[in-house]
């Protein structure tokens, strides 16, 4: 398995993203996805930063729930990181430069690369499920809520990857968004929102970096678990209003809104998750889960 680039190599070898590179390269090759396996459910990840990187047990929990299904054919994915309308797709060109859109990170951070394939045939695909034109961003790659999850996910960069951009934070306009990419899932495609399930950035404290979870996160996740348990997306679709931790819990709501993309692209938005991955990081939500 091809697991450790030119910039990868460069990581010390007691570096945790190291250790994780050796673990996974002697595990047997991932099973690629075929149309006998029916289609791939839709994601939705608390994709962190850099420090997930510096987490062995996130990136276990990252890299084994990727392992538990097909290997897909290609990747769709929607990142709290890039808003913009209307609707445009990074580069699909291979090994595209990344999107550094962090600071005062280790420098050896913005050396990683995830040169995945030619997503071109992706592309195609993509542009005829949209009922207008999505602009092709002849030279934009993968933001960090994007390549971080993904480069700990698919270490060894071989599954073709595009991300779109969100276009609107309006709830009901993001699950028809995500409906109209459903078929993808149909033709192998895995199709991800990657925010944090509770992000409240300007509140971290130094006891929540210590590993307290405040009450604003700790009442905003549980009442997401609940109301995701109970397939009720109405409840989530008014988290402004409804949702406990509000406004502490996203004082901006990019991060949350990728979550409609995701249902939409279920096969019934109101259907049953599997929780993938919960807990919390510097106290904020990382729950993640998949639909059905």
């Amino acid at each position: 398995m091809r697991h450790v680039n030119a910039a990868d190599a460069l990581i010390p070898a007691a570096h945790p993203f190291r250790r994780h590179l050796d673990r996974v390269a002697g595990l047997e090759p991932h099973r690629p996805w075929t149309p006998a396996d029916g289609p791939l459910p839709a994601l939705y990840i608390s994709h962190g930063a850099p420090p997930t990187f510096e987490d062995g047990p996130w990136m276990r929990q990252f890299h084994d729930w990727a392992r538990a299904l097909p290997k897909p054919a290609a990747i769709l994915i929607v990142s709290a990181h890039w808003e913009s309308a209307p609707l445009a797709l990074s580069s699909s060109a291979a090994g595209t430069e990344l999107v550094y859109d962090f600071g005062g990170f280790d420098p050896l951070y913005y050396r990683m690369r995830y040169d995945t394939p030619d997503a071109g045939e992706l592309a195609a695909q993509v542009a005829a499920l949209l009922p207008s034109a999505v602009h092709r961003h002849p030279s934009r790659g993968l933001d960090h809520g994007a390549w971080v999850p993904l480069k700990i996910m698919y270490p060894a960069a071989d599954v073709p990857v595009l991300q779109l951009s969100i276009p609107t934070h309006d709830a009901a306009a993001l699950l028809t968004l995500g409906e109209r990419l459903r078929p993808l899932r149909e033709q192998g495609v895995l199709v991800v929102g990657s925010g944090f399930m509770t992000h409240g950035l300007p509140f971290i404290t130094p006891a929540m970096i210590a590993g307290h979870v405040p009450g604003w996160s700790a009442d905003f996740d549980a009442w997401a678990a609940d109301a995701l348990a109970r397939g009720d997306v109405d409840e989530l679709a008014a988290f402004r209003s409804r949702a406990p931790g509000m406004p502490y819990a996203h004082p901006t709501v990019e991060h949350f809104t990728p979550l409609f993309v995701t249902l939409g692209a279920a096969t019934d938005p109101a259907g049953p998750v599997t929780t993938a991955i919960e807990g919390y990081m510097m106290g904020l939500a990382k729950r993640s889960f998949q639909t059905a």
